[in-house]
C-alpha cells in the first residue's frame, strides 16, 4: 500500500532530479526550457561542481501560489555533455550520494527522481537507493511485458515500497477492470490510473498540464 495514506502533503518542500541523462526534460515542464542552466547533473556526476550549485528553485514557476517549496536539478541537454557522461561514466556512488546531499541541503521532505524508461545504469542505481518505486506502464502488451521484467529487478533489489501507475488508459468506465488486471499480473499497489487526455496531445509541454 502507499506508504504515505493520510499523510498531508500541502507546504512540503519537495526535490525533483532528473536522471534521464539520455533524454532529460524535467526542465521545459518548470519554465526552463531555452534558459541558461549553470550547472547540471551530469556536472556533478563529472566532478564539476558541488552540490551547492545544482538546484533551482522552480516554486514560481508552478504559477500559483502554493505553500511549499520545488527545487529543481535538471540533467544537461547539451550532446556534448550527455556524450561525456555516457563514453566516460562516474562513479556510481556520486548518482546515491547527490541524493542525500540534496536532500540534507534544502531539508527536503519528499525527493522525486525520474529515470529514464527501462533499466540502464542510472534507474537501476536509482531503484537500490529510494523507498519506493512509482513504476509507470501503458495499458498494452508490449508494456505489459517490460514492466514485469522491471518489477521482478525491483523485488530481487529489495525495494522497501513498490507501486504502479497506469497511464494513458482510453476508457475511464474501465478503471476498476484495468486495477484489477493490473493488481492480479505483478501481484502490486496501483497507486493511479491516469486518463487519455485529448488535451495533454495538443499542449505545447511548457508548463505543467496539472497543479
Amino acid at each position: 500500500t502507499w506508504p504515505h495514506d493520510g499523510v498531508d502533503f500541502a507546504g512540503q518542500r519537495v526535490g525533483l532530479i532528473d536522471t534521464d541523462i539520455q533524454s532529460p526534460g524535467l526542465h521545459v515542464l518548470l519554465g526552463q526550457g531555452g534558459e541558461k542552466i549553470d550547472f547540471t547533473l551530469n556536472d556533478y556526476l563529472l566532478g564539476n561542481c558541488s552540490i551547492h550549485q545544482l538546484a533551482l528553485d522552480g516554486t514560481a514557476e508552478l504559477g500559483e501560489a502554493v505553500s511549499g517549496k520545488l527545487f529543481l536539478v535538471p540533467a544537461s541537454v547539451n550532446p556534448g555533455a550527455m556524450a561525456q557522461v555516457l563514453s566516460q561514466g562516474y562513479e556510481a556512488q556520486r548518482l546515491t550520494q547527490s541524493f542525500h546531499e540534496l536532500a540534507n541541503l534544502l531539508q527536503l521532505d519528499t525527493l522525486l527522481i525520474d529515470t529514464h524508461p527501462g533499466l540502464n545504469e542510472e534507474a537501476l542505481l536509482t531503484m537500490r537507493a529510494v523507498q519506493t518505486l512509482i513504476v509507470v506502464l501503458r495499458p498494452d502488451a508490449q508494456d505489459f511485458d517490460g514492466t514485469g521484467v522491471t518489477v521482478q529487478v525491483a523485488r530481487q533489489l529489495e525495494v522497501p515500497h513498490l507501486l504502479l501507475m497506469v497511464n494513458q488508459l482510453p476508457q475511464t468506465g474501465q478503471l476498476q477492470a484495468i486495477r484489477a488486471r493490473v493488481e492480479q499480473t505483478f501481484n502490486c499497489g496501483v497507486a493511479a490510473i491516469l486518463p487519455h487526455a485529448e488535451e495533454f496531445m495538443t499542449f505545447d509541454n511548457r508548463g505543467l498540464f496539472a497543479l
